[in-house]
């Protein structure tokens, strides 16, 4: 028999939930109007997919068109590409323009019915659409599938109530976020010379000479590991403790360990020039070219086919050349133009060898700007997993606040 009550509820509710249809829950809406300045229109890229929120004025642009009518009683459902996850809970009324579902609630709390949305159950049901490249859920599917909710109007709000506080906290640390990594686009403009001058803008006190181009190759050994070498001596396994560092495991500086295949079975002694030490930089030189992170332990990585290792071997700091090869500019000058008219981007060893490598003479200044990035990096880091343990948190809190 199916579950009736929820695992996580709030004191004084003990009631049984009751089963109903979605249509017996919400009605779609289907009266058409002309937006106009009190009514703007919001069109399905209006709105930030997964957060609810609007990403544009609405209603500074002046756009008029023919759509669904919507009002502050009701909530917008993205029915294309469901798996996108587009809903809105406006607050004001306007036109739906677009591939959306306008649903008013029918003997149900409206922010209950928004959340309601956002869970597994119904996630799984609007997915399960025909075609492949432009899916929809299937209204005829989602009208007809069962939901259990609480009787209680209070008790539905006092559950949209905890998700609102969620997304809340969730929108303060994305904020946070956001400016952090604005902060750091900023100042990586303004502290590193801009292409075809040799002083940055911002500077540290003491510090006057003019930075110097040096060639990579000239700095520092670059190689990669040819595809033959890892068939013959990489065996691959779900479990280990060596990891085999992937393209897909550089990502925005940082190496995402989500997703690893470990080679502690591996003939080590023929892959010597495989194994990453402590401030080998990792640079993506096919397909996504230019992710670029820096190795921070020992013994623990190997280098895989589609990443290039760079050792820098002079007297200049890998962690700030790992910082100048992550900039903005320097992927815009210097990789962009070699990849630019290539189906399939990669660039040779050759290639990266010639990068143009801007650097202050000090080494001291390199290492004050790399302990500065390396500071915001961290910062960033800590923002970023403080967002994705606010939405663990939610997806759990959806599985054990309803059935």
């Amino acid at each position: 028999m199916a579950d009736k009550k929820p695992q996580i509820r709030f004191k004084g509710f003990d009631d049984d939930w009751e089963q109903r249809k979605f249509d017996e829950i919400a009605q779609r809406q289907s009266e058409t109007m002309l937006s106009d300045d009190d009514n703007p229109c919001v069109e399905y890229e209006d709105v930030i997919a997964e957060q609810g929120t609007l990403n544009k004025d609405i209603f500074a642009k002046g756009v008029y068109k023919n759509g669904i009518r919507f009002t502050s009683e009701d909530v917008l459902y993205g029915k294309l590409r469901p798996y996108l996850h587009n809903w809105l809970n406006p607050d004001f009324t306007g036109v739906a323009v677009g591939d959306w579902w306008v649903l008013r609630p029918l003997d149900a709390d409206k922010n209950f019915l928004f959340r309601l949305l956002q869970t597994s159950k119904y996630d799984d049901a609007a997915n399960q659409s025909s075609g492949t490249k432009m899916p929809r859920a299937d209204w005829k599917l989602i009208s007809n599938l069962k939901f259990e909710i609480p009787a209680s109007i209070e008790e539905q709000k006092k559950i949209a109530g905890v998700f609102d506080n969620l997304d809340n906290l969730i929108t303060l640390h994305q904020r946070k976020y956001d400016k952090l990594k604005n902060i750091k686009k900023s100042m990586l403009e303004k502290m590193f010379p801009k292409n075809g001058e040799t002083k940055p803008e911002i500077r540290f006190d003491g510090f006057t000479d003019d930075w110097e181009q040096r060639k990579l190759g000239d700095i520092a050994d670059v190689t990669k590991l040819a595809g033959f070498e890892f068939t013959e001596h990489v065996v691959y396994s779900d479990e280990g403790n060596i990891i085999a560092l992937r393209g897909l495991n550089i990502k925005n500086g940082q190496l995402i360990l989500d997703d690893v295949k470990y080679i502690d079975g591996s003939n080590f002694s023929k892959l010597n020039r495989s194994k990453l030490f402590i401030d080998d930089i990792m640079f993506t030189y096919v397909g996504t070219v230019g992710e670029v992170d820096i190795i921070k332990e020992n013994d623990r990585f190997y280098l895989a086919p589609n990443v290039s290792r760079i050792r820098v071997q002079s007297d200049d700091s890998p962690k700030f050349i790992s910082h100048y090869m992550r900039t903005e500019s320097f992927y815009r000058h210097v990789i962009f133009p070699l990849i630019a008219t290539s189906s399939q981007p990669a660039l040779s060893m050759e290639n990266i060898r010639k990068f143009e490598i801007c650097l202050p003479k000090n080494r001291d200044e390199q290492d004050r700007l790399s302990e500065l990035f390396d500071g915001i990096d961290n910062l960033i880091t800590l923002h970023q997993r403080k967002l994705e343990k606010l939405k663990n948190i939610k997806k759990s809190m959806l599985e054990k606040m309803f059935v």
